[in-house]
């Protein structure tokens, strides 16, 4: 899937904060950025271009298109045996 770059312009995390989107850890405060990270992300126009995006381009850190790493690692795992 090819995205284009354009899509940053209608993001909702434009004005954010960029380090909200990129939380230290899993666990404790990490939890309550990765959740107001994915709540921005939901209300967002651009969220399924962003997702591709990062699917495409294997982005492993941060919150994008509403996904953590883990569950980008899922969908391209899910991906790749559905095309096997």
């Amino acid at each position: 899937m090819t995205v284009h770059v354009n899509w940053r312009q209608d993001a909702a995390c434009r004005d954010a904060d960029p380090e909200l989107f990129f939380p230290v850890g899993t666990t404790g405060p990490a939890l309550r950025q990765i959740r107001e990270a994915k709540r921005i992300c939901r209300g967002c126009p651009a969220q399924a271009p962003c997702l591709a995006w990062a699917l495409d381009h294997g982005v492993t850190d941060g919150v994008w298109g509403a996904t953590t790493e883990g569950q980008r690692r899922a969908i391209r795992s899910l991906a790749r045996a559905g095309s096997s």
